[in-house]
């Protein structure tokens, strides 16, 4: 068996975990992640939802239970967090826009208005304003997205089809990333009749650079251009995905992926290590401090029986509903189910309550109370609390 020794082991790669793992490493601290598989943040828009409501993120974090996940962490976190997060996205080339003193809307591929706070700064123009003018751009054969619905709740639009080759978001974003392509595009636009300022397409302007080639068609149309979401898997949540993973893997991380964990060594209260299983050699991983960060139910982070809730990997206590029947609506569609209320609950220092260990922390969507769905807060939480759950784990280590 492979043994290797790390001051602080993350089990989770997704927004909240990979956070955590940036935010311990800044501090000079040897970090592993740990994970089963891509996340779920893949199929996200890639926008950050950091709270809903016309008030604006901060107003509305303000009227939540003092128990709340967001609370816990504190404003001040929160805006370190996520004023941390648009660094390391503009260091990686994939600048963000935004504040956290302010939702905007954006326009959703169904042609709806969705509301979120930090966007894509390819998405910095996807304002919804039915008084503008607006020209779509979609690809013959597309599936994740619907120019017509777009247009025919904007009076003042069109749309063109564009003949790819390909008809998946990922196959048309890899065509972007060759100049000829391009540049077929760029003759392509030039040619079509578009009495319109704006430019919208789908989010598949590449997959590594989409600033350079939204500027490229910008300056060749003289045209304002601009992302519109897809429908899941995303591109644009895939392109935060990799910028994040790679600027973990830049400060040193050290990665396991693909790998779940198998069993885990605890003695006196510490965690001590875990195993990986692995189809090869076993590995086992130790650490000092440990933080959890896998995610709800759809990530696999939470497990829902017949009658009660599992936590997947140190089997922690679960909060939830204690009747099945009163964990949904009659009614699918009305928000805040009371399931969404499950998860682990912890203290100020975000360590789990009811748990007999002293060097675990926990952050992210697994959180008890965070109502994701409901407070529409699931990148911006899992950044928050991946921040807030590495500070207290550094500050445990010292």
């Amino acid at each position: 068996m492979s043994r290797y020794e790390y001051d602080a082991v993350v089990v989770g790669g997704g927004v909240s975990g990979i956070m955590a793992a940036l935010t311990l490493s800044d501090k000079g601290f040897k970090v592993a992640l740990v994970s089963k598989g891509d996340p779920v943040c893949c199929l996200s828009t890639g926008c950050i939802d950091v709270m809903t409501g016309s008030g604006g993120p901060l107003k509305g974090i303000a009227g939540l239970p003092a128990d709340h996940p967001y609370r816990r962490a504190g404003e001040e976190t929160i805006r370190e967090a996520l004023g941390s997060f648009l660094k390391i996205m503009e260091k990686g080339g994939l600048p963000y826009t935004g504040t956290v003193e302010e939702n905007r809307r954006i326009i959703t591929p169904i042609g709806t208005a969705k509301h979120t706070c930090l966007v894509p700064m390819t998405m910095a123009g996807a304002h919804f304003d039915e008084g503008e003018y607006l020209h779509v751009v979609s690809f013959k054969g597309i599936r994740d997205f619907y120019p017509s619905y777009i247009t025919s709740r904007m009076r003042n639009s069109s749309f063109s089809v564009f003949d790819a080759g390909v008809s998946t978001t990922m196959g048309i974003a890899a065509k972007f990333e060759d100049e000829g392509f391009l540049s077929r595009f760029i003759s392509w636009l030039q040619g079509i009749e578009n009495p319109y300022d704006r430019l919208a397409l789908p989010a598949v302007l590449g997959l590594s650079n989409p600033v350079r080639v939204m500027k490229r068609i910008s300056e060749a149309t003289g045209r304002q251009v601009l992302e519109l979401p897809t429908l899941p898997p995303s591109i644009p949540g895939l392109r935060l995905f990799r910028t994040l993973k790679a600027a973990l893997q830049a400060r040193g991380g050290h990665l396991y992926w693909g790998k779940g964990v198998s069993s885990v060594e605890s003695q006196g209260g510490q965690i001590e290590a875990l195993t990986l299983a692995t189809t090869a050699r076993a590995a086992r991983v130790q650490g000092r401090a440990f933080i959890l960060a896998t995610g709800s139910f759809v990530s696999g982070g939470l497990y829902a029986g017949r009658d009660s809730v599992k936590e997947t990997v140190f089997g922690l206590p679960v909060f939830h509903p204690a009747e099945r029947r009163d964990w949904f609506h009659t009614d699918f569609f009305t928000p805040g189910h009371a399931i969404e209320k499950a998860g682990i609950e912890v203290d100020d220092c975000f360590r789990p309550l009811g748990a007999d260990v002293q060097n675990l922390f926990v952050c992210g969507s697994i959180l008890a109370r965070s109502e994701v769905m409901k407070n529409q807060c699931g990148h911006g939480l899992a950044i928050a609390t991946g921040v807030a759950a590495a500070q207290a784990c550094a500050r445990g280590l010292a």
